[in-house]
């Protein structure tokens, strides 16, 4: 007697800027489920949500992915119709695990997880609270700073503290004297780069501020790091486990959103060229950046290394990584023993823990 095959719901688009990565995400995580090692486990039932919002059936869905259809061609659809629930589609019933493939505001910040959580079906990744501290940059630096982990010095405010003179020049002062230039300013919830700004001067400042509370109504401003930029995966739950470390080299100035997905501008080198106890401690940090905000399932956790000094610090934890072909998750557990068919197996494995 054969094993019932698993439904899996594979989630992806979106509202936010990040839709288009989300739908390469897919693309790759699709295939992965798809291939001969996984095609007697699983059924996948692909499920695109466009950027008004709105849940499109599989069949459309897979044709998204296959190339057959335009994703930025969205239908205008009342507001009242697409938070119905009961317009989501048929498929969405049959899901036994949600896989989320999404990036962003609503796809990585707990929003979904909270709606998975309330089908009663397990899902990959963080749950609710380690996806909204994964996103929010002020709330996880937060909880770094109290354990005392490593990080770069950076201060936060709110859109409304932009328009306040005395407020913005205090700013001023201690950017000078705390962080100094160049920085970096970023909204608080956001992934891919998208509205990050490095500034080297008091009016680039101003002019990232106003850049970055297009996206988000709260920012942070970074002290800018020279140093190395390295990335390690994380996999597991109750059993975390670390991959080797990779290093992200690149020809802009920073780690741009154009060079993170064009492979002309980005290279990974993967494990990086480190002495083996510089390795030992980016990968527990890995971990312990990620129980430090219940982070769980798969993540991946940025590092900052300056090597003349040997200091390591975190930069951030992404829950829900890019799975493009340019993505740095993927690969990196390739390069650990894992090959994506069995990674994304696991992924599913460790939701139903």
């Amino acid at each position: 007697m054969t094993n019932k095959k698993q439904i899996i719901g594979l989630v992806f688009g979106g509202e936010s800027s990040e839709h288009e990565v989300s739908i390469k995400s897919a693309e790759t995580i699709y295939a992965a489920l798809s291939h001969s090692c996984n095609i007697e486990r699983f059924i996948v039932n692909p499920i695109y949500i466009d950027k008004n919002g709105f849940w499109e059936d599989s069949e459309y869905s897979k044709s998204i992915l296959l190339g057959q259809k335009e994703s930025t061609k969205t239908i205008k659809r009342d507001r009242i119709t697409i938070n119905d629930l009961t317009n989501f589609p048929k498929e969405s019933n049959e899901v036994d695990v949600w896989f989320p493939a999404l990036h962003g505001p609503n796809g990585e910040d707990g929003v979904i997880q909270g709606l998975f959580k309330l089908t009663g079906k397990p899902f990959v990744g963080s749950g609710t609270l380690g996806s909204s501290l994964g996103m929010d940059k002020i709330a996880m630096k937060s909880i770094f700073k109290s354990l005392n982990l490593p990080q770069a010095p950076y201060i936060y405010l709110h859109k409304e503290n932009f328009l306040n003179t005395s407020f913005m020049n205090s700013i001023f002062d201690k950017i000078e004297k705390v962080i100094n230039y160049p920085c970096f300013i970023k909204p608080a919830n956001l992934g891919s780069s998208i509205g990050i700004t490095k500034a080297y001067s008091k009016q680039e400042l101003v002019t990232g501020i106003e850049i970055a509370v297009k996206y988000d109504e709260r920012i942070i401003i970074e002290k800018n790091i020279i140093g190395r930029e390295l990335e390690c995966g994380v996999l597991g739950k109750s059993i975390m486990k670390s991959s080797v470390v990779g290093e992200v080299k690149f020809q802009s100035d920073w780690y741009t959103y154009e060079s993170k997905y064009n492979e002309n501008l980005s290279s990974a080198i993967i494990p990086a060229d480190l002495n083996i106890e510089i390795s030992n401690k980016i990968q527990k940090l890995a971990i312990e950046a990620c129980k430090a905000i219940n982070a769980f399932g798969l993540a991946r956790v940025d590092f900052f290394y300056q090597e003349s000094e040997q200091q390591i610090y975190i930069n951030e934890v992404n829950t829900l990584p890019g799975f493009t072909k340019t993505s740095m998750y993927p690969m990196l557990w390739e390069a650990s023993g894992l090959k994506l068919e069995k990674l994304v197996a696991s992924l599913i494995e460790i939701s139903r823990e």
